[in-house]
């Protein structure tokens, strides 16, 4: 079993919560309320992201391509090349 660095019973309750939601609808009624407008294309472009550095695009042509900074670039690659697996795990299951 995973073992997260960020597990309580608040996370658990968040992501049940999140797992319960059926469309994108859903996702847009539910994330408008509990994130900000900033949280949510923050979350977006980091994911965004991770796409184009999975395709081979360079960190300066992403910062230039998203305007998300190199430092949140670099972030994402750390976390694509050291993190949990989490955005390999996401694409894979939206590129299906």
């Amino acid at each position: 079993m995973y073992d997260s660095k960020i597990q309580s019973p608040e996370t658990d309750l968040l992501f049940r919560a999140i797992l319960a939601l059926k469309t994108e609808e859903d996702c847009y009624r539910f994330f408008e309320d509990v994130c900000t407008i900033k949280e949510i294309r923050d979350i977006a472009q980091r994911l965004e992201v991770a796409r184009l550095l999975k395709s081979g695009e360079t960190v300066a042509a992403i910062a230039q391509r998203t305007g998300a900074s190199t430092t949140t670039v670099s972030r994402v690659n750390r976390c694509l090349h050291y993190g949990t697996g989490g955005y390999d795990l996401v694409m894979d299951k939206i590129s299906k």
